[in-house]
């Protein structure tokens, strides 16, 4: 069996739950803060409980180093810069990063003014995915943004002058009474910004969020496909490929959603995030504690709930990330990611095969160009 967890690529997510001000759209894992200032007194007792979420942690290292961390939220950027700097300063002493390893950190425009760019980047943070989500002044307002469409030129470009390469710009479409011009002026403002990385996804509504209760009036279908359409052709037009479902790469993708989608390990720290670890007798996730008040309450051990993922449920887990990337994964990444033979899949692979899904070749778990028009029907052959 090929099957060795130690040589599975190994990331870190770091959540960090709290925002100016909760966006009618979002289902994460993040609050209000009361005057919309982190006190820093809090961000330390934050930082330090992090650290203490990594030690209980480090058992599920297995002398691997971090070759990614993602900094999500919430609002990374009100943390300070001067503390995300001590924070990496913690964790390596109990883990080694890569040499090149990629840390990116959200940002919203509308908080940045908390430090300089320069700043850190010199804590160590080599990546920023900016949420813009429009450069339109009433879509933002509609998505309850606090930033404007200035706000996030001037972030973009400050972030190149402080010696950035690497910025993804989040960019959504769909949005309410959006047309197909207001979303493709979205997406050549990003680009002509300099952007490298462009997050490009529809809105979606989903529960627990102001919008599924008051329900936005969102642009028809016929409208959606042709900003779909157009906004792939002006994406590709300008040397963006799209590696993955709603992620667009001028340069390099992001290494950490690559090592998510390629079915890696990823340690988790802080209020709600969840992590995935592989052990010799399985795969297993874990998630913590949502409420930020709970999470500094409690004992790492304490706000730890660990799941094993039954063996005939990691088929569609597997596959559910890996046919999300436009060039799928070697399919050597099954056996040795999962501990279970590739042979198990064969009568739903020859089926994928044959409706012409998924593509011919067997050295790559791929969809072919219909497979990833109707990737869910795709998925539905794993379950």
């Amino acid at each position: 069996m090929s099957y060795q967890p130690h040589h599975i690529p190994l990331s870190l997510y770091i959540h960090m739950p709290w925002c100016v001000r909760k966006c009618p759209y979002c289902d994460f894992n993040s609050h209000e803060l009361a005057e919309g200032k982190l006190d820093l007194a809090l961000e330390q007792q934050y930082l330090q409980a992090l650290v203490a979420d990594f030690q209980h942690q480090t058992q599920f290292i297995q002398g691997r180093k971090l070759h990614s961390v993602f900094i999500g939220g919430g609002t990374p950027s009100l943390i300070s810069a001067q503390g995300y700097q001590w924070l990496f300063e913690q964790l390596r002493q109990y883990i080694d990063f890569t040499v090149d390893c990629e840390i990116t950190m959200e940002a919203n425009p509308g908080t940045l003014e908390h430090a300089p760019f320069e700043h850190y980047l010199t804590a160590g943070i080599n990546r920023l995915s900016i949420g813009v989500q429009s450069f339109n002044d009433e879509h933002l307002k509609v998505l309850g943004r606090i930033h404007d469409p200035q706000n996030a030129k001037v972030a973009i470009e400050k972030a190149e002058k402080a010696g950035f390469k690497r910025i993804n710009v989040d960019l959504m479409h769909g949005l309410p009474q959006q047309n197909i011009q207001q979303a493709l002026y979205d997406l050549q403002t990003a680009i002509d910004l300099g952007a490298t990385h462009i997050s490009w996804y529809q809105l979606t509504i989903e529960p627990n969020t102001v919008f599924f209760r008051t329900q936005p009036i969102l642009p028809d279908e016929e409208v959606l496909e042709q900003i779909q359409f157009q906004g792939e052709q002006l994406l590709k037009q300008h040397g963006f490929i799209n590696y993955e479902v709603s992620a667009w790469a001028k340069e390099l993708p992001s290494q950490h959603n690559q090592n998510y989608w390629q079915f890696g390990d990823y340690l988790a720290i802080g209020a709600g995030a969840h992590g995935k670890v592989s052990l010799p007798d399985g795969v297993y996730r874990f998630q913590k504690t949502r409420l930020p008040k709970d999470y500094l309450a409690k004992i790492p051990a304490e706000h730890l709930q660990f799941k094993k993922i039954k063996a005939e449920e990691i088929p569609f887990e597997f596959m559910m990330n890996a046919l999300r990337l436009t060039e799928g994964v070697p399919s050597a990444y099954y056996p040795q990611r999962t501990g279970l033979t590739l042979q198990t899949l064969e009568p739903a692979l020859t089926q994928l095969r044959q409706k012409k899904l998924l593509q011919q070749h067997t050295g790559q778990l791929r969809c072919s160009e219909q497979g990833r028009l109707y990737l869910n029907s795709v998925l539905d052959a794993f379950l």
